[in-house]
């Protein structure tokens, strides 16, 4: 074994190994119902303003809350205001928050958050679904799957309740297309950074949409969203681990002249509904790390990264375009 396949196995084993991975929100832990976004309102010299908070569970017990002005990402926050993060700890039914004399207790469903004894917010638990969650393929779309067989790609595999698998290669290759595909990350709160809930989607086989349970996250080129080592999303939507998200994809090949690049290839990514990227270029000469297709002027196919995570794919079509 090569000394670099030696290193990623190692690198994997320590992903895997951190710590549970959970499938089923039915049979998560305890700290599952906590984690999640909450919605309400603040009052600011008499205003009231909308606020939203993301809780994040770190496993153990310990959670962290990103509370945002205007109200969640997607929904309010101007993607600039600063962003307030504080650390807790579940107690039987209750997590509690402490920072600067500021306390959030989350209970039931609700959080309130004091100053002493005097009520700043009380928020809500809400769970947002993307407005193209379940969208039927139009007429001449290319259906890749649809919960009836995985006999459209190279190492199709359903699961049990009739998902498919990470992991994957579509048989059919596209130049110029629109992609709908819908995704869900595992539930893995021991674990950070890329050993949680990693996956990509990479349009010809050549450049990566990453997916990651980002939920809370800055936004990064690496994380929910990103173009890998091209570009971050305009927002991080991502939505917390076991739910659905989607992804509706906007794929321009490159142009070619003989064996020439005269224009590099183009993508705008809508994630959970938000546009996130606006007709990014890509780099024409050079695909994105770990694609297994060189870029090239060739169709290429779907492919749906499989690194180690167990990510569930549904819903997957093609519309072919010029």
């Amino acid at each position: 074994m090569r000394t670099s396949s030696l290193l990623a196995v190692l690198l994997f084993a320590s992903w895997t190994l951190a710590g549970p991975t959970y499938t089923d929100p039915q049979k998560a832990d305890d700290d599952f119902a906590f984690q999640g976004e909450y919605v309400g309102t603040t009052k600011d010299a008499d205003e009231e303003k909308k606020v939203g908070v993301q809780v994040i569970a770190l496993g153990k017990g310990k959670f962290r809350a990103v509370a945002y002005q205007q109200g969640l990402p997607g929904d309010g926050w101007d993607n600039q205001s600063e962003k307030h993060t504080v650390d807790g700890e579940r107690k039987g039914d209750t997590v509690v928050f402490e920072k600067d004399g500021i306390t959030g207790t989350l209970k039931a469903g609700k959080i309130i958050v004091a100053a002493g004894d005097t009520m700043i917010a009380e928020l809500t638990k809400t769970e947002r679904k993307s407005p193209t969650l379940g969208a039927k393929s139009p007429p001449g779309a290319v259906v890749l799957f649809d919960g009836t067989s995985a006999d459209a790609f190279e190492g199709g595999k359903m699961t049990e309740d009739k998902l498919l698998q990470q992991g994957c290669t579509s048989k059919r290759k596209f130049a110029s297309h629109k992609i709908h595909l819908e995704f869900r990350t595992p539930y893995q709160p021991e674990d950070s950074g890329q050993g949680r809930g990693n996956s990509g989607v990479y349009l010809q086989g050549r450049y990566e949409v990453q997916v990651l349970d980002s939920f809370g996250l800055s936004g990064e080129q690496n994380e929910c969203g990103g173009v890998y080592s091209v570009g971050k999303p305009s927002v991080n939507m991502c939505y917390p681990p076991l739910s659905w998200q989607t992804y509706d994809i906007d794929y321009t090949a490159a142009v070619y002249e003989g064996d020439k690049i005269v224009k590099n290839p183009r993508v705008t990514v809508r994630h959970n509904g938000v546009k996130i990227h606006d007709d990014v270029e890509l780099p024409g000469e050079r695909n994105t790390t770990a694609a297994p297709v060189v870029a090239g002027k060739e169709p290429g196919p779907l492919y749906l990264q499989d690194h180690g995570n167990p990510v569930r794919y549904r819903n997957i079509w093609v519309v072919e375009t010029k």
